[in-house]
């Protein structure tokens, strides 16, 4: 009988450990330290948005995999201020304005073609994101130095030559804990999978000893480089 309660009470405790554990890892977590927004109609509008336009996304936008990445990173690190370089028509802006919904910020988006601007700002408001997004139409190689920032995430995906310019005109504006996270980025291979402004670019961020800087392979190729201090 002794034994049986010996056990027990070891089984008891062992629960009570692990318990704790739990809570203690929920707390440290980035996404919990504060409770993400809920608001599950929109959830549903934007998944059925996506869903319906999933076969779309034709004109220099993300594929699904990136998006789902983008999203995740926001999420993960509970990231309120972003910007995106290179709308296009807005399918990289949907999955980042919906992590922002759940993280209480807004994004910042540009483009400079006046169609695909139109066409991005249509697909926001059938998305029920518009509040969560300022699409700017303009030059991205002028506004881009002329916004103040700070943000804590940036993605960029307009002309890839100019990958390396927009990081370090952002750079400055980026908080130390931010992203920073550019697409059809490679680590190696041909034409823009490992050279041309792409290459340039990460050759740069990876030699910057204040970031860490990774490649994720699974989609169209997302370098994600996050800044762990001013210099």
């Amino acid at each position: 009988m002794n034994f049986i309660f010996y056990a027990m009470e070891r089984k008891f405790v062992t629960v009570v450990i692990l318990w704790m554990i739990l809570v203690m890892h929920l707390n440290l977590s980035p996404a919990s330290a504060q409770a993400l927004n809920s608001n599950p109609a929109l959830d549903e509008k934007v998944k059925k948005f996506l869903n319906d336009h999933s076969r779309r996304w034709y004109d220099m936008n993300i594929p699904l995999a990136d998006g789902q990445l983008l999203y995740d990173i926001i999420i993960k690190n509970n990231y309120k201020s972003a910007l995106e370089i290179g709308t296009s028509t807005g399918h990289s802006g949907i999955w980042i304005a919906w992590a922002l919904s759940k993280t209480g910020g807004k994004l910042i988006t540009i483009e400079i073609d006046e169609g695909r601007h139109r066409e991005a700002l249509q697909n926001f408001k059938d998305a029920g994101l518009s509040e969560y997004i300022d699409a700017r139409l303009a030059d991205a190689h002028k506004l881009v130095k002329e916004l103040k920032g700070p943000f804590d995430f940036v993605f960029s995906d307009a002309d890839k030559e100019w990958y390396k310019n927009y990081f370090i005109d952002v750079d400055p504006k980026l908080k130390p804990g931010g992203c920073f996270t550019a697409h059809n980025v490679y680590d190696s291979g041909r034409g823009y999978r490992g050279y041309g402004g792409q290459g340039i670019f990460l050759e740069y961020v990876r030699s910057q000893p204040n970031y860490e800087t990774s490649v994720n392979s699974n989609g169209g190729g997302v370098s994600i480089s996050y800044k762990k201090s001013d210099k």
